[in-house]
């Protein structure tokens, strides 16, 4: 047998393994890819909920603004959104036709796609409380996609009611009214 029949006998099915092996490669960095993309889309969810919380929270904080002299009138007492049971028939005053507006906003009324609302965060709660006299703390809740640190427990709008703590996200503000002396 000549050296180059021996070598070329010892070498058959090499290139094969090697496009075996370029294949598995190649499968494992585009999972690696595909989980990826899915990571960053559901942070894009993520972000998306935020700014919509956000967009929410600054609306009635405008309201109460507004309407300083009845801004007591804006304590909810609850959550308004999901699962909110209030009563918009008819409203009393300014203050009560605000929190029926942002009641509804914060169930998705304001983007609608074939009749279903969508614009909206998963499970959205919004509260407005008064921890001191003319001091206003609004806080806007929703689920998460991912778990992450919960909220401080002064934050008590919609404890509870996502599953695990970690998942409920949240933003608040302070409104605090100034009292002038004439």
């Amino acid at each position: 047998m000549t050296p180059s029949r021996a070598c070329s006998r010892r070498q058959r099915g090499v290139t094969l393994i090697e496009v075996l092996v370029t294949l598995v490669l190649l499968l494992v960095g585009l999972l690696g890819l595909a989980a990826l993309q899915n990571r960053a889309q559901m942070l894009e969810t993520e972000s998306y909920q935020r700014e919509q919380a956000l967009v929410l929270m600054r609306d009635i904080v405008s309201r109460i603004n507004a309407n300083r002299s009845n801004a007591a009138s804006y304590v909810t007492g609850g959550a308004l959104g999901t699962s909110s049971t209030k009563d918009c028939s008819a409203p009393a005053n300014m203050a009560d036709t605000d929190l029926c507006q942002w009641d509804s906003l914060l169930k998705g009324a304001a983007e609608t796609l074939n009749g279903n609302r969508v614009g909206v965060m998963i499970g959205a709660r919004g509260c407005v409380s008064s921890p001191a006299t003319d001091q206003y703390l609004v806080q806007v809740v929703w689920q998460g996609l991912v778990a992450t640190a919960a909220p401080p427990g002064s934050v008590d709008c919609g404890s509870g009611l996502y599953g695990s703590e970690t998942y409920r996200r949240a933003v608040t503000s302070v409104v605090q009214i100034g009292i002038l002396s004439p």
